[in-house]
């Protein structure tokens, strides 16, 4: 074990920081690793996840919502369509329907017409009717006399015969063709009031369908908010025996680039962790103080089997020693919470430490800075 050397905070120069705590999940990252039980330190976390679980099966349920709300716009869209399509047609056989009525009106002067004409061939005819055979016999100067009266008062019959048949024919064209199209509309009026009602229902399961996407997303919106406050609290645990601003370093404490660039929680280190977490910057700080000399324990794989606030349990178990007595180089524990932190202790002065860390505030970055030694526990590895 490392002598403890005498520091100050004038002594602390470029520092690393500690990864915060580690989420309990199983990953496969890369290679099929298997990846150890391991979690956020601090008591809001399990609040945070149930939040976190609430929105991700909220948003499932959304997607959901919206693509059913873009088959609803679509059917809408359809309908539409075919309601243009069906409307067009509707003015296109009114129109018909117009010019019909127009042509049954001038066939209608044109029987009125005949019908005057006629009114004249029949009052003759019946005027000729009155006349016996005999008498237009008498009265005509000759036989060829005859002959003619008989022949024009045949060809008056044929042409009474001839106009009644052209105006009931007329008169039933006339009518069949008015009656198609007449049936025709009403048809089409129909399915467009079939159409519309169609739309009408579509639009209102869209409208229903919104109303749920806004009321999801207004409980999203609303866990978002929750999570935002209690990671403000957090913040406030996590920095209550804090000594002034704690300051972040574009080294990120010496992690190296690989896990420190990588997305939180997106990788496994060398000891089983997630990358950018208190627990994995500080089984690195541990390492790299063996292979420099200055541990006389290298970092035992611990994924899986312990959270930041159970590392001095396991390093008591490992045989390594666990006091409350911290020295540069050794690792703070702080076992408050569901979780606890872990912090790389680089310097000390009394009752106050210097620490690099990972994640205390809860977004996968680094930190350090002086704070109390309250309420800590320290392994010498």
């Amino acid at each position: 074990m490392p002598k403890q050397t005498k520091t100050s905070r004038i002594s602390v120069k470029r520092l690393r920081s500690t990864p915060f705590l580690i989420i309990a999940s199983l990953l496969t990252v890369g290679m099929a690793v298997a990846t150890p039980l391991i979690a956020r330190a601090d008591q809001f976390d399990d609040q945070i996840n149930a939040l976190r679980q609430q929105n991700s099966d909220a948003q499932g349920v959304l997607n959901g919502l919206q693509a059913q709300a873009s088959s609803y716009q679509d059917a809408i869209n359809q309908l539409q369509t075919q309601i243009n399509a069906i409307q067009s047609a509707i003015a296109a056989n009114e129109a018909q329907q117009a010019q019909l009525q127009a042509e049954i009106v001038a066939d209608q002067q044109q029987i009125d017409e005949e019908k005057s004409v006629l009114a004249n061939d029949v009052k003759t005819t019946y005027l000729n009717g009155q006349i016996t055979p005999v008498e237009m016999l008498a009265t005509s100067s000759n036989l060829s006399d005859y002959i003619d009266k008989q022949q024009a008062y045949s060809v008056v019959q044929d042409k009474i015969q001839a106009t009644v048949k052209q105006i009931t024919d007329l008169q039933k064209k006339l009518q069949a063709q008015k009656a198609q199209v007449d049936q025709l509309l009403a048809s089409q009026k129909t399915q467009n009031d079939q159409l519309a009602a169609a739309q009408a229902q579509q639009s209102s399961m869209l409208n229903y369908n919104e109303g749920q996407q806004a009321a999801y997303n207004a409980q999203i919106g609303a866990n978002s908010s929750k999570i935002a406050d209690l990671r403000r609290q957090q913040a406030i645990i996590n920095a209550q025996y804090n000594i002034g601003n704690f300051r972040g370093d574009p080294g990120n404490g010496g992690y190296p680039g690989a896990w420190a660039n990588a997305p939180q929680d997106s990788m496994i280190d060398s000891w089983g962790m997630y990358n950018r977490e208190c627990v994995s910057y500080t089984a690195f700080m541990v390492h790299q103080d063996y292979l420099s000399g200055k541990n006389s324990y290298d970092m035992p794989w611990w994924g899986g089997v312990g959270n930041a606030n159970q590392w001095d349990d396991d390093a008591r178990a490992a045989g390594i020693p666990v006091d409350y007595n911290p020295t540069p180089g050794s690792i703070a524990i702080s076992n408050s919470g569901f979780y606890g932190h872990a912090m790389y202790v680089a310097a000390v002065n009394g009752n106050e430490i210097y620490v690099q860390q990972y994640n205390a505030q809860l977004n996968g970055t680094y930190s350090e800075g002086w704070r109390y030694t309250t309420g800590l526990v320290f392994i010498h590895f």
